[in-house]
């Protein structure tokens, strides 16, 4: 997500508080940079969870991408 698509979203915030309020097409495009917003969050962060070890107490060293993932109640 550039600078630009973040400034955006912010204006978009702004104006939706204001009187004037979002037009519907304003207010599909907010719903859109959000979601781009959120994938690309998403995203980074398990590309950086990916990348990290822990060392056991015994010395071992487990990668997290290797832990099994318990099912969770909502969709990460």
């Amino acid at each position: 997500m550039t600078n630009e698509q973040i400034a955006r979203i912010n204006e978009l915030y702004k104006k939706s508080k204001s009187e004037t309020g979002l037009t519907p097409e304003e207010k599909e495009e907010q719903a859109r940079l959000r979601r781009q917003y959120i994938d690309d969050f998403k995203r980074n962060l398990r590309g950086a969870l990916e990348n990290v070890d822990i060392k056991e107490k015994d010395g071992t060293i487990t990668h997290v991408k290797d832990i099994p993932l318990k099912k969770a109640k909502h969709k990460i």
